[in-house]
């Protein structure tokens, strides 16, 4: 009996064996017969017989096909224009740049053309892993971007030229300071700066950024900045990176800012502005001055009043709005009058100041008119009377 079980499990070992060196051989063989396309790789693998690769994928779960859920983090957003390289570490032939077309769409090999505009590239990653995963086995991929398309921001409010803007990673400052280049990617301060920096009325304390979630669903969320401790503190908090299709949308104070002269002096507006005093000033005419200058500052850039004509209690403000409206503002004259809407106003680009005549000044001036054409006629019946007395 002994003997008899001793050989059956010599017999059993041969097999095992025989088996383990025909393994390789019927590997090498079901192979070529894949890549001549006689038999399809599923059933091919399933011939070998064992633990097979397909079994071991098929047991392991595999990640849906459908669009990934979308998450609240910040995340670059893929979109048209986007430059993609996709790396397949098991197929290189199926690796290369991408390039998202106008509809959001890229053309893949084996799988053709999928919709990523909207994902962020760990979700399009994932995706596109388990697009893939149909067709090959344990596929492991690489999406990244490499060329960026350009950033288009909205800003709306209290700047000087809102709209819609373009932003690269080299833009020129068209703001307070000497003339720069804004290198980098870019922040909620370069975006102000191309738009031409704030306006006066702007409430720093209250710059609402405006960011739309992952997914092909428009969602978003919002936050508010205060750029006024960005320039007083130097909090950087208060200027993060743009995504695009950020808005941005500075808020509208009701009262100028106490300091509002350091405000103007900062790079957040215009370098400068052009106002027209006109009137009894000294040097009437237009006029460039900082930006967030005064009344009274301006008034005291002209020249000053004209000694006895000016009438600082008549001071006059016009001011074009931009739906075409003007209003007019009466003023007294100053000179210890700090910046205040009330009394002394900072100017906008294109105010006109008008300084108004004393009563002193339209007597006189109503005299000369009525008076210069009677020394007229007076002149002329002199010149005839001198005639009469020579002949």
């Amino acid at each position: 009996m002994e003997a008899m079980v001793r050989q059956l499990n010599v017999s059993r070992l041969d097999d095992c064996h025989m088996r383990d060196r025909q393994g390789p051989v019927r590997l090498l063989a079901v192979a070529g017969l894949c890549w001549i396309g006689l038999v399809q790789p599923q059933v091919a693998l399933a011939s070998t017989g064992g633990i097979t690769a397909a079994a071991r994928v098929k047991s392991s779960p595999q990640p849906s096909a459908a669009r990934p859920n979308v998450g609240q983090e910040d995340a670059y957003l893929l979109g048209p224009g986007d430059g993609l390289l996709l790396t397949i570490f098991d197929a290189p032939e199926l690796s290369g740049q991408l390039d998202i077309l106008n509809d959001g769409t890229v053309a893949l090999p084996l799988i053709g053309n999928v919709r990523l505009t909207g994902l962020s590239t760990s979700q399009a990653s994932a995706w596109l892993t388990a697009l893939y995963g149909k067709q090959l086995l344990r596929p492991q991929l690489l999406l990244k971007v490499v060329k960026p398309r350009p950033m288009r921001v909205a800003l709306v409010g209290e700047v000087e030229r809102p709209g819609l803007y373009s932003l690269t990673q080299a833009e020129a400052s068209n703001v307070e300071g000497a003339a720069a280049t804004i290198t980098g990617l870019p922040t909620v301060v370069d975006a102000i700066q191309k738009a031409g920096g704030i306006t006066l009325n702007a409430n720093l304390r209250e710059v609402t950024l405006q960011r739309r979630l992952p997914g092909e669903q428009p969602r978003f969320k919002q936050t508010t900045l205060d750029l006024l401790a960005l320039l007083q503190q130097g909090d950087q908090l208060q200027n993060p990176f743009l995504f695009d299709g950020d808005t941005i949308r500075v808020g509208r104070a009701d009262q100028p800012a106490a300091d509002i002269l350091e405000v103007a002096a900062a790079n957040l507006s215009p370098q400068q502005i052009a106002v027209n005093v006109v009137g009894e000033v000294k040097a009437p005419g237009r006029v460039s001055v900082m930006a967030g200058t005064p009344l009274v500052q301006a008034v005291m850039a002209a020249g000053g009043l004209a000694t006895w004509r000016g009438n600082k209690s008549n001071v006059e403000l016009v001011r074009i709005n931009r739906n075409g409206s003007a209003t007019r503002e009466r003023f007294t004259l100053n000179l210890s009058q700090g910046a205040s809407n009330v009394r002394n106003p900072p100017l906008r680009d294109g105010d006109t100041v008008i300084v108004n005549r004393t009563g002193l000044a339209v007597a006189s001036d109503a005299l000369n008119a009525v008076g210069q054409p009677l020394t007229s006629v007076a002149n002329v019946f002199t010149l005839i009377r001198l005639l009469n007395n020579t002949n």
